[in-house]
């Protein structure tokens, strides 16, 4: 097994020697939460590194927006070259969610477009945590919503290798079941082409490479991965594993009972809404799931399948989805980054997801088990949460309520500490601003003044060419060539 290992020039400075030993100590010791109270610059990111090399164990870390959660994935691949450190976050470029708003009769259908690139990376990294331990995911708030169960992704995975008896229509069969599609034609993540005895395969977690399966008779000769552009024979193969195409993907058994349970609840379904005279809203339900239910004997998919993730995943009504937390071993170090941010976000999200859905539900566009396709709530969050460092400069109150101890990190890798700052008195504040710049300028220094408003801003500048100070304002309304010229103002402009 491969073992974290930084790779930096940099060495713990400041505070950092001391803050990476109290929290490896503090995680040694079975503390179930702790604070890394660390100011701006301090090099938090730096000495959750150094705790992950430390306790060698798979690491989570949630960022409150894609992108936090990009720049942590950046500095964590520098400092982790040689291990897997994945980045997870929602894969919509744009996305516009189902909605019916009954004061004006508007349904709102669902429209999304998916980056195809971030859809790779979550693939990249479910595959990591089922493969590996040295794996640090970097996630935004989106690792709370619902993806298909563990088991069956793990269960779906088609194993190959050179002289295993399988013949090629079979594994043909297999990568269909996976949600693979064919095209002889252009060779797409998810997708794979035969040519004769051979198999292309372009996984899910994969871009730039393609795997090859050359078949002699029924036996599986060699694999090998090729280059998707150019062909080139990268590397020979003693074995591949092919991860499933969807997170949604499931078993034929599965799927099977899933559209009896769906059934079973439309009818159930219908029967409440026709008892209660609601004839349009039961007409409503049943066109549309018995579309969805023929779509899914058909294809084995439908648009919106993650509204039956209850019934894919056998679960009963109101236990919790599965997420990406499930695909973590039970000893996974969660850190949140910016947690006073990050925790209230993940306590909203199952709220506003449940009000959309009520009258989704209401008014027959979906069946109830679509509230289970949902984000936890933040009960079941905290009961999935492994050891846990919170990681901030202002701490919020369930930080403080919750934390075993507190780590600060106060003194920089740098030396560098805040400037001073004082309080002056509002009254004679003009001519005491105009007297402390004059004497910037003297030391061959620049001002930077800060107003609340952008008049405020024009005026202030028109006072001080009056008194004849070199100055120009900056905000939003100024044209882009002016605002550049702006910035590269001569010394002694403020």
């Amino acid at each position: 097994m491969t073992a974290f290992r930084i790779h930096s020039d940099m060495r713990p400075r400041g505070d950092q020697p001391r803050a990476i030993a109290e929290l490896v100590q503090g995680l040694q010791d079975g503390l179930a939460a702790q604070t890394l109270l660390g100011v701006t610059g301090s090099g938090k990111t730096y000495t959750m590194a150094q705790v992950i090399e430390q306790v060698q164990r798979p690491t989570l870390v949630i960022a409150h927006n894609k992108t936090l959660a990009a720049q942590l994935a950046a500095e964590f691949k520098a400092f982790f070259p040689n291990n897997a450190v994945e980045y997870f976050v929602s894969y919509y470029d744009y996305y516009q969610p189902e909605a019916y708003i009954a004061a004006t009769d508007t349904y709102i259908e669902k429209d999304s477009s998916i980056n195809d690139e971030i859809d790779r990376l979550r693939h990249s990294a479910t595959a990591s945590l089922l493969e590996r331990r040295d794996v640090i995911v970097v996630a935004s708030v989106s690792c709370i919503y619902g993806l298909g169960d563990p088991e069956d992704y793990r269960e779906l995975m088609v194993h190959l290798r050179p002289g295993m008896r399988k013949d090629r229509d079979a594994v043909i069969r297999e990568l269909i079941n996976i949600q693979y599609n064919r095209n002889d034609f252009e060779l797409r993540r998810g997708s794979f082409r035969v040519r004769g005895d051979t198999i292309d395969i372009c996984p899910s977690a994969a871009d730039e490479l393609v795997t090859r399966i050359s078949f002699f008779g029924d036996e599986i000769e060699k694999i090998t991965e090729i280059e998707r552009l150019t062909g080139k024979v990268r590397s020979a193969r003693s074995y591949v594993s092919i991860f499933p195409a969807s997170h949604y993907a499931t078993t034929e058994m599965r799927m099977k009972q899933a559209l009896v349970s769906i059934e079973a609840e439309l009818e159930e379904r219908l029967a409440l809404l026709r008892s209660r005279n609601q004839l349009v809203e039961a007409y409503r339900l049943e066109q549309r799931t018995r579309y969805d239910l023929e779509m899914m004997r058909e294809t084995g998919f439908c648009k919106g399948i993650e509204n039956y993730s209850r019934h894919l995943t056998n679960r009963a009504p109101g236990t919790p989805p599965y997420t990406l937390i499930d695909f973590f071993p039970d000893d996974y170090l969660l850190m949140i980054d910016e947690s006073h941010v990050t925790v209230p976000q993940i306590g909203a999200m199952y709220h506003g997801d449940r009000s959309r859905k009520e009258s989704l539900v209401s008014y027959g566009f979906r069946l109830p088990s679509a509230f289970d396709n949902r984000p936890l709530n933040f009960s079941e969050f905290e009961q999935r949460m492994g050891q846990t460092v919170f990681v901030s400069a202002t701490p919020g109150k369930y930080e403080g309520a919750h934390t075993g101890q507190v780590v600060e990190q106060i003194i920089r890798p740098t030396g560098l500490i805040d400037p001073q700052i004082s309080i002056r008195s509002v009254d004679g504040q003009i001519e005491d601003l105009l007297a402390e710049t004059a004497a910037a300028t003297r030391r061959g220094e620049r001002s930077l003044v800060l107003t609340l408003t952008k008049k405020m801003a024009e005026n202030l500048t028109a006072f001080f060419q009056e008194e004849g100070m070199r100055v120009q304002y900056l905000h939003s309304d100024i044209a882009t060539v002016e605002d550049e010229n702006t910035a590269f103002a001569a010394p002694g402009r403020f």
